[in-house]
C-alpha cells in the first residue's frame, strides 16, 4: 500500500487543491513555505516530491508552479479517491498502474486521506447492504473482528466480513447461497482496509482514469 500522508503533507496536499479552486492556477514553492511558515525552498521542494512519490501529484521540479494534482476536479474542499480494477499480489498490493481512475468526494465524507474505492461484483454481501455494482469506500487501517473488509488472497481481492475463529482467520458472506472462505495457513493474505462507506450510482457507469482502460475487471464481492 502507498505509505500514509504525514500531518504537514496532509496539510500541504489539501492547500494544493484549495488554492487551486481559489486561482486557477497552482500556488509557487515560496507561496507554499510561507503559508506553511517553512523557510527553505528545500523542505518544501521535498514535501512536494514526497507528495508526488506517494501518488497525489505529479511536478516539474524545474518550474515553480509545477504541480498537477492527480484526479483534481475543480470543486473546493474536496478529495479525488483512487478506483483500483486490480489488486497485485505481495505487498504494496495497490498499484498505480492499476488505478482506474478518481471518484472526488467532499473531504467531510471521508474517514481519513488513506482510502481508496473497490467496485463489488456479485451478491455475496447483499445481506449488509453491499450490492452488485456499488463502489465500496475502503480505509486503510487495521481491522477487528465483525468489520467489513477489503481482503487479498494472492491477486483475487474480496469484499466480505473478517471473523476469527480458533485461530482461523475466515471471510464471511452475508448471502445464504454463498460460502464463507476459510484463508489458509501461510497463504498470501492480506486485510486492505475497512469499509467506510458505499457508492451506489443509479446509472450504469464505469469511473475511467484519463487515457488508462486497461486492468482487469474489479473485484467481487
Amino acid at each position: 500500500m502507498p505509505d500514509p500522508l504525514t500531518p504537514i503533507e496532509q496539510r500541504v496536499y489539501h492547500y494544493l487543491l484549495d488554492f487551486l479552486c481559489d486561482n486557477t492556477y497552482q500556488p509557487s514553492v515560496r507561496e507554499i513555505g510561507k503559508q506553511f511558515q517553512i523557510k527553505s525552498t528545500k523542505t518544501v521542494s521535498e514535501l512536494l516530491q514526497s507528495l508526488a512519490d506517494k501518488g497525489y501529484i505529479e511536478r516539474d521540479p524545474s518550474r515553480s508552479r509545477g504541480v498537477k494534482l492527480l484526479g483534481h476536479e475543480a470543486k473546493r474542499r474536496t478529495q479525488p479517491v483512487p478506483y483500483y480494477g486490480k489488486i497485485a499480489a505481495g505487498e504494496p498490493a495497490l498499484l498505480a498502474e492499476n488505478r482506474k481512475g478518481f471518484i472526488t468526494l467532499d473531504r467531510r465524507f471521508l474517514p481519513g486521506p488513506e482510502v481508496f474505492f473497490l467496485k463489488v461484483e456479485g451478491d455475496s454481501m447483499i445481506g449488509r447492504g453491499i450490492l452488485d455494482g456499488d463502489y465500496v469506500l475502503i480505509q486503510e487501517k487495521d481491522a477487528k473482528d465483525g468489520d467489513i473488509v477489503a481482503a487479498r488472497i494472492g491477486e483475487e481481492a474480496t469484499i466480505k466480513t473478517l471473523r476469527r475463529r480458533d485461530g482461523k482467520i475466515v471471510l464471511e458472506p452475508a448471502n445464504p447461497a454463498e460460502k464463507e472462505i476459510v484463508v489458509p495457513k501461510g497463504s498470501d493474505f492480506a486485510v486492505l482496509g475497512v469499509a467506510a462507506g458505499v457508492f451506489r450510482p443509479f446509472n450504469k457507469m464505469e469511473v475511467v482514469d484519463e487515457g488508462r482502460n486497461g486492468g482487469r475487471p474489479a473485484p467481487p464481492a
